[in-house]
């Protein structure tokens, strides 16, 4: 379906404008003028050496949803040309996350290695046109000979051999006689081009280094701008997106297919690639990260990788619209993560079943409900979706309340329970503390003593009076044990790449994660699984992780909170920047 450019989503005060997609605009201009004969073919085509992350949804979403959009399709390829770096585990996480993103390739799953002897043919027809040599400057050299942005390069010594020397000399390449950086085969354009990349680029490289598919076939190994064009050619490809950053690549891209007899002729177009506040997406930051501790591994839930979005309970739903809503820009600039947040929740609202948890139990006691007696309340399971039903949660003498809900000696607004103070329980009654129970050795207030009123059954008083607090609660008889993990973001600078004589990692967030130890939850989340999202109600939304939880020891993650925490924090940032 398509999206108008002026649609908007609204909640509450919140307004989101959807932005115009103009690679959306450039494929109606050619379907109306009928290039490609009809067709609209797109593809994403990753390198397996790390895993995607959110950046890489962006582009899943452009080119999968623009094929669907306009009756087409889109391959998933991998650009496997450097085997030194390339993995099969990435294969597959890459291939679960673009299925887990909610996107399917069918039977188009290819690898720039299935074109290995292609692409070679090509090469060596770049070479009698008299248009590729081989070149054994060492790398430092080909630097040095390029020259500058201000002044042109020098040609290579090895420029003007012959069509003969270099086909022997590149097959000499593949069997194998020369050693690791010993020569490349370049391809013969103009030393002083104004665009640098066209100062005789490197077509083919040689690398010792079994591949994870080929393993030992091949010495040599195709750049990737030779590569990633020669590849769209031959899938038949109509429209390679990519981001801003091989802009300057388009005009190799197109010699390389204007100079060879390929059979088909795709365009690249270039998109403002996704940077987020908050956050790092560049793939060695991102390693690093890894590497030196300061997350868990790649799929730990405070990373922007879609592992880890996925195991801290991001919707791909959510995602997806988060994706269409930043839309598709020409020019870089940064997208606020609170969006993303504002768009999880927006998800997760409608969706997600209440449950009630106690992250910080303080054990309460009612002392006029009868010993040994239970009962069963009706709760709502999504106030927002009226299919979703009720369910029945137990009552009892004893129950747990957050610590956070009772002040022995309470602050001016503080309307929760203290002594002498009357409060609504969740779906069950009124209660009013008439005692607390310290610590003899701490001090620390280590129970409550109350009363309830059984005519105030279902939240209200028959008398008509008014509490100001509703307090979610567990009962302790039938609550179960969990560990949670309050997740939050990674780092607590918006533009922590962007902060000159510092390290990104100096802006660590030191609360992005806290675990809580012997939380009470309602027995419900006994029977869940390692999948679905819950709101534990007023504290946030929380999904079971998808690594450590056991029925045994249930774990559950933070995704996010019901609110957003940091627009104070940012407000007070703004106004710090401003004063500057």
């Amino acid at each position: 379906m398509k999206q108008s450019s002026n649609k908007k989503s609204t909640s509450g005060a919140v307004e989101v404008t959807v932005p115009p997609n103009f690679i959306r605009n450039i494929i109606e201009a050619d379907l109306a003028a009928g290039k490609n004969d009809g067709r609209v073919a797109t593809r994403f085509p990753p390198e397996p050496n790390g895993d995607l992350h959110i950046g890489h949804a962006k582009s899943i979403c452009l080119n999968f949803g623009l094929a669907a959009e306009f009756g087409g399709h889109c391959n998933l390829r991998f650009d496997d040309t450097n085997p030194t770096k390339e993995e099969l585990e990435y294969v597959e996480s890459i291939k679960e996350d673009v299925r887990w993103l909610g996107f399917d390739w069918q039977a188009r799953c290819y690898f720039a290695s299935d074109y290995f002897e292609q692409l070679y043919r090509f090469a060596e027809a770049l070479i009698e046109a008299g248009k590729a040599y081989v070149d054994h400057l060492s790398a430092d050299e080909i630097r040095l000979h390029r020259g500058t942005l201000t002044e042109p390069g020098t040609n290579s010594p090895y420029r003007d051999r012959g069509i003969e020397e270099n086909l022997d000399l590149f097959r000499r390449m593949r069997a194998g006689e020369f050693a690791e950086g010993e020569c490349v085969l370049r391809a013969k354009i103009d030393m002083a081009a104004p665009n640098m990349i066209m100062r005789d680029p490197t077509l083919y490289r040689i690398r010792k280094a079994a591949h994870h598919r080929t393993g030992d076939a091949w010495q040599i190994y195709p750049m990737y701008d030779f590569t990633h064009c020669l590849s769209d050619a031959i899938e038949g490809i109509t429209h390679s997106i990519c981001t801003l950053e091989f802009e300057n690549n388009r005009e190799i891209y197109d010699w390389v297919l204007d100079n060879l007899t390929v059979p088909s002729r795709p365009h690249q177009y270039e998109f403002a690639r996704l940077n987020l506040s908050y956050t790092v997406v560049s793939k060695r930051k991102l390693i690093r990260l890894v590497q030196e501790g300061f997350v868990s591994g790649w799929d730990d839930p405070r990373m922007p990788t879609l592992s880890g979005l996925r195991r801290r309970g991001v919707p791909p739903a959510a995602l997806r619209a988060f994706c269409e809503r930043i839309g598709v820009a020409r020019r870089d600039s940064m997208v606020d993560l609170s969006l993303l947040e504002f768009t999880i929740r927006e998800h997760l609202n409608k969706t997600a079943p209440r449950v009630m948890g106690v992250l910080r139990p303080l054990k309460v006691v009612i002392t006029n409900y009868p010993k040994g007696e239970e009962e069963w309340l009706e709760a709502i399971n999504n106030p927002e979706d009226v299919t979703a039903g009720t369910r029945q949660v137990p009552f009892g003498r004893e129950l747990y309340i957050e610590r956070d809900d009772f002040k022995r000696d309470p602050p001016k607004k503080f309307f929760r329970l203290a002594p002498g103070r009357e409060v609504r329980l969740r779906y069950a009654y009124f209660i009013r503390c008439e005692e607390v129970v310290d610590d003899p050795d701490t001090g620390e207030v280590v129970e409550l003593r109350c009363t309830y009123d059984p005519a105030t059954r279902g939240g209200d008083a028959p008398d008509g009076r008014k509490v100001k607090a509703t307090l979610h609660w567990v009962s302790a008889a039938h609550c179960i044990d969990a560990q949670v993990r309050l997740y939050d973001r990674l780092f607590s600078e918006p533009d922590p790449l962007g902060q000159e004589g510092a390290d990104f990692t100096d802006f660590i967030n030191p609360d992005s994660l806290e675990v809580l130890e012997g939380c009470k939850l309602e027995p419900s989340l006994s029977e869940t699984d390692a999948g679905g999202h819950f709101q534990f109600e007023r504290l946030g939304y929380f999904v079971p992780d998808a690594r450590d939880w056991q029925k045994q020891r249930p774990v559950f993650n933070r995704t996010i909170t019901l609110r957003d925490a940091w627009a104070k924090i940012e407000k007070q940032h703004k106004q710090a920047q401003t004063r500057k």
